[in-house]
This record gives structure tokens, sequence and C-alpha cells, in this order.
């Protein structure tokens, strides 16, 4: 078991929230979280928002909207 310490748990709380570091440091970051109390609940915040956020965004944009985006990109 590795604790990286709050410092470095903290910093990457997002990328561990959408699972974006490397094995090892989602580990660390993982098994920090297991004992500090602080960063549990930091943890806990971050993952109550972003589930709420996925369940809030499921809204498509609508079809001429992506055209008008995409049109309005390409003649940059």
């Amino acid at each position: 078991m590795t604790d990286c310490g709050c410092e470095k748990a903290k910093a990457e709380l997002e990328e561990y929230l959408h699972s974006e570091l490397s094995e090892q440091d989602f580990q660390d970051v993982t098994d920090h979280l297991e004992n500090c109390e602080d960063c549990s609940a930091e943890h806990l915040v971050g993952l109550t928002l972003t589930l709420k956020m996925r369940s809030a965004c499921q809204e498509t944009a609508p079809e001429e909207l992506k055209a008008a985006v995409l049109a309005a990109i390409s003649t940059r």
C-alpha cells in the first residue's frame, strides 16, 4: 500500500474522478482516500457533483446547431 499524501490526492482528484490517472497514481490516490477522512469527504463532494452533472447534461444539440458549428469551424 502506498499513501501519496493529501497534497497529491487533492491535486489529482479531478483526474481520479474521471479515471484519467496512470494505474499506479490511481492506486496511490485510492489507498490515500481509504485512510484520510478529509480527502475522502472532498472525493465524495467531487463524485456527487460529477454524477449530478452527468445526469443533468443528457440533452443533445439540435442537428441545425451541430451543422452551424461545423460549418463555422470548417471556414477557418
